[in-house]
């Protein structure tokens, strides 16, 4: 039997959560990508200048980046998750009480998702 299976396996769970949270984040990603190359695409087709200028504006000059910027947060999440789970683990083991100063990395992650989800929001509110 492993020594403090019970700490083991939640260290698991939580790595496993973060990690499917960076999987959703990169997904989502993805899917914002996609959907600018589709009203640039729109936008090139043979639509009429009011209908195309405000397509344009949807995509603008942020528009490009911002599913890659996604993409990378979530890779980041899911490589901050490894790092924090080997740490954990290596904690775990040890004998010795530690503190818990790991978890201002967990609410600074949460607090630049959150900017960065809203800001999204309020660009796309006001394209």
């Amino acid at each position: 039997m492993i020594r403090d299976y019970a700490d083991h396996s939640a260290n698991e769970r939580t790595f496993l959560a973060w990690v499917r949270t960076g999987i959703a984040i990169i997904a989502f990603g993805f899917v914002v990508e996609r959907f600018n190359l589709f009203l640039l695409a729109l936008a090139n087709a043979s639509l009429g200048g009011a209908q195309r200028t405000h397509l344009e504006g949807l995509v603008g000059r942020l528009g490009r980046y911002d599913g890659l910027v996604l993409i990378f947060s979530g890779l980041a999440l899911v490589v901050l998750a490894s790092v924090r789970c080997a740490r954990t683990t290596r904690m775990l083991d040890d004998a010795q009480t530690h503190s818990a100063s790991s978890v201002r990395a967990e609410l600074i992650v949460s607090a630049l998702l959150v900017l960065l989800v809203s800001g999204y929001t309020v660009y796309l509110a006001l394209s």
